[in-house]
């Protein structure tokens, strides 16, 4: 059986992702397939810096890895490159993510800076689309606009995919989740603040959601 395991919002929780990672090798039983992260690797959580450091160095032999863009990765980017955005993204939680690199714009490194600015906006394989926010069903795929794929947020109980595609996202949390739709699935635990992490796990030969999910527990955010 071909798996691909789908990793939402991490947001600078390395502690999670790194157990995620390992949990998703046990659960494959040495069958290494695909891993897809569905984007907002930074701010908020205490580890940006690491959790990029992390998906750098790759998940392991035979493994395809797909990492995709989320909103957060984007503001961090537009931030690094023109500071006055800079206090629109510290207020949305990229004081954290600065912190992590030691608190000076300036030491953030510039291959952290091109592999996020360089991050796909979406994935799609034979049954699913991945994406970090959602997409407009009624527009073509290459006609998506940025603002759409990582901005989105679809109304409360709409169950609708795009065609025949099952949509696989996150950027909305549900620290009840994940939310299970006939045509989507919303992954986005608010990992970062609840400290658990739903990967899904999908069959790449069977239509429609998740066959399985790992569930990751840490401790929450200190409020």
């Amino acid at each position: 059986m071909s798996l691909t395991y789908v990793i939402p919002d991490i947001h600078g929780r390395n502690d999670l992702l790194c157990d995620g990672l390992a949990e998703i090798a046990a659960h494959s039983r040495g069958l290494p397939g695909v891993i897809v992260t569905i984007g907002d690797y930074v701010d908020k959580g205490p580890a940006s810096k690491e959790v990029v450091d992390r998906l750098l160095s790759g998940v392991g032999e035979g493994w395809s890895l797909v990492s995709l863009k989320g909103n957060h990765d984007a503001m961090m980017v537009e931030a690094l490159r023109n500071p006055s955005k800079m206090v629109a993204w510290i207020a949305k939680g990229g004081d954290a993510a600065l912190a992590s690199y030691g608190g000076d714009p300036a030491a953030v490194p510039h291959a952290h800076i091109d592999w996020l600015d360089g991050l796909r906006l979406m994935h799609v394989d034979a049954h699913r689309l991945y994406v970090h926010a959602g997409v407009d069903p009624e527009i073509p795929l290459d006609r998506q606009g940025e603002a759409t794929l990582l901005w989105k947020r679809y109304p409360k109980g709409f169950a609708g995919g795009y065609g025949t595609l099952h949509v696989v996202h996150g950027h909305d949390n549900s620290p009840d989740g994940p939310l299970l739709y006939e045509g989507r699935t919303n992954l986005d635990t608010l990992a970062w603040r609840t400290g658990r992490l739903t990967i899904g796990v999908f069959d790449d030969v069977r239509s429609g959601g998740p066959v399985d999910f790992i569930m990751i527990r840490g401790a929450p955010a200190e409020r």
